[in-house]
C-alpha cells in the first residue's frame, strides 16, 4: 500500500498570477502619484520570489524608497491571501491528470496545505477538486488559526495527519517549499520537491529532499513506478 500526501499551492495550483497581481497593486498603492517606478515583468518578479528575495528588496528593485518598501511589504502581507486575488489562481499544468492517475491506481491520497478552510473550499469548488480529497484526507488551517511561520506550522499539521490517518509505511510527501520538506523529514516521511511552485531548485536543494522533480506529473509517474515494484 502507498500513500501520497501533496501540498496544494505549487503542485496543484499555480499561484504566480495572484502573487504578481498583488505585487502590481501594492506598488501602485505605495508609490507617490508623481513617482517614477520600474514595475518588474511577471517573469522577473516570479524569479525573485522563487529565489526567496525579501519583499522589501523587491520593492526597492521596483524604485520605492526604504520607508515605502516597508509599507509595501506590510500591504502585501495583508493582501495576498484575500478573496479578490484568489480568483487569479489557476490549475498547475497536468495536475488534474496526475491526481486522476493516483486515484485510479488506488493509492491513498491526502492534501496538506497552509491554506485556511475557506481558501481551500474556494479552490475545491472552482476546480472540482473535492472529488480527489474526501474530508478525512484534507489537512489545512482552521479559519481562525493564528499563523506563525509555515516552517513551524506545517510539521504540526503533519503530526496531526499521521496521528489520524491509517498507518501506511510507504508514504511520500510532495511539495514546493522548505516547509513541506521540513514537515516530511521531521516525521521520517520521504519527500519529493517540485519545481513548479514558489521555490527554485537552488532553494529546494538547501533542504535536501529525497528527490527534486519538475512537477506533480513527474512525481506521480515515479510513485506509480514504486507501486509497480512493491
Amino acid at each position: 500500500m502507498l500513500r501520497l500526501i501533496t501540498d496544494f499551492d505549487g503542485p496543484i495550483i499555480d499561484v504566480s498570477e495572484r502573487y504578481y497581481r498583488v505585487y502590481q497593486f501594492c506598488l501602485e498603492k505605495t508609490k507617490r502619484p508623481d513617482q517614477p517606478v520600474q514595475q518588474l515583468s511577471k517573469a522577473e518578479f516570479w524569479q525573485l520570489k522563487r529565489s526567496r528575495i525579501p519583499e522589501k528588496q523587491i520593492a526597492l528593485n521596483s524604485g520605492l524608497d526604504e520607508a515605502q518598501a516597508q509599507e509595501f511589504a506590510q500591504l502585501r502581507r495583508k493582501t495576498v491571501h484575500t478573496q479578490p486575488y484568489f480568483e487569479y489562481d489557476t490549475l498547475a499544468l497536468g495536475a488534474v491528470e496526475a491526481l486522476l492517475k493516483i486515484q485510479q491506481a488506488g493509492i491513498d491520497l491526502a492534501v496538506m496545505t497552509m491554506r485556511r478552510v475557506w481558501e481551500l473550499d474556494y479552490a475545491f469548488k472552482k476546480y472540482d477538486l473535492a472529488r480527489f480529497f474526501p474530508e478525512n484526507r484534507c489537512y489545512c488551517l482552521s479559519n481562525d488559526y493564528v499563523k506563525t511561520r509555515d516552517i513551524d506550522d506545517k510539521p504540526l499539521l503533519m503530526a496531526r495527519a499521521l496521528e489520524e490517518l491509517p498507518h501506511i509505511p510507504n508514504t511520500w510527501m510532495v511539495g514546493d517549499t522548505e516547509a513541506d520538506i521540513t514537515a516530511a523529514k521531521k516525521h521520517n516521511i520521504k519527500v519529493m520537491a517540485v519545481e513548479s511552485g514558489i521555490r527554485d531548485r537552488t532553494q529546494l536543494e538547501l533542504y535536501q529532499p529525497d528527490l527534486i522533480v519538475k512537477d506533480l506529473s513527474f512525481a506521480v509517474e515515479l510513485i506509480l513506478g514504486f507501486k509497480a515494484s512493491l
